[in-house]
């Protein structure tokens, strides 16, 4: 298996991935990944020659190791660590997908972009980063299953008893180091337990950060409404511009007689006037 392209794949889904995702990568690689190839591989290299029954008979010792081991831990980790890195395909998919659709919007939009930044989570490619959190955390809870009921747990017991024809009677059978497996075993299932976990905090937080832009885009409409709504009207005219220009100024010293007097005079003129 080439684990240099699984690390280069991962490698690129990185920078598409906040803390949760980068701390799942390196559980991935870190913890599982080179655990897997520098150390498991070999504790598990010889289990078919570390098989030891008690009998001779013919044929019972290769049953009862099939019926111990009938999927080998190694082949079955390996088997998980492809499945679960198979859903950063489809991130890395969608993204190529978005940077190849802004080129040609480019080329025929004289420079135009039609995404800011096809790497961003927005739209589309946030539901795609969603969905491939589920799956890895759905493939790693699945294995983990699967693991628990093959082997009746987590556990790796000294002396297996084996009762299959063709032995003759209830064969006691050792499994070569048995704590170092169940050490390396229980190591696999914490860390993948731990990535698990990893992908349901990071799908609460890009859930808890959409609902948090929703609400914010939300509010900034009311504002923009409420503002366009309540627009101020304009000043009303100052009272000079409907005061009438033939409006005589009084004097507020002047008595009432007096005014009444001014009135008088002033009728002889206009008449005089108008003759």
């Amino acid at each position: 298996m080439n684990w240099g392209s699984l690390e280069a794949l991962l490698s690129g889904v990185n920078k598409y991935s906040t803390v949760f995702g980068r701390v799942w990568l390196s559980m991935v690689f870190v913890f599982r990944v080179l655990v897997f190839v520098v150390a498991a591989q070999r504790v598990w290299g010889d289990d078919s020659k570390g098989f030891v029954c008690n009998t001779e008979q013919p044929g019972c010792e290769n049953v009862c190791y099939d019926s111990i081991f009938p999927i080998s831990h190694i082949r079955l980790w390996a088997l998980q660590l492809i499945f679960v890195t198979c859903p950063s395909f489809m991130v890395v998919g969608h993204v190529k997908y978005r940077e190849k659709k802004d080129i040609e919007y480019s080329t025929s939009h004289k420079g135009k972009h039609l995404y800011a930044n096809p790497g961003k989570k927005r739209g589309g490619l946030w539901w795609t980063y969603l969905v491939s959190l589920i799956f890895k955390a759905g493939f790693d809870a699945g294995f983990l299953y699967v693991l628990h009921y093959i082997y009746k747990g987590y556990d790796m017991p000294r002396l297996s008893k084996c009762t299959l024809p063709p032995c003759p009677n209830t064969v006691d059978c050792y499994i070569s180091r048995p704590t170092e497996k169940k050490i390396f075993t229980l190591f696999m299932v914490v860390s993948s337990a731990v990535c698990i976990l990893m992908c349901i905090c990071e799908m609460i937080y890009l859930i808890f950060k959409r609902i948090k832009k929703l609400i914010l885009r939300k509010k900034d409409q009311e504002i923009q409404r409420f503002v366009e709504s309540h627009e101020m009207a304009p000043l009303s005219h100052p009272r000079s511009m409907y005061r009438s220009k033939s409006s005589v100024r009084v004097d507020p010293t002047v008595s009432l007689q007096n005014l009444n007097n001014i009135k008088v005079e002033e009728k002889p003129l206009k008449r005089v006037e108008e003759s």
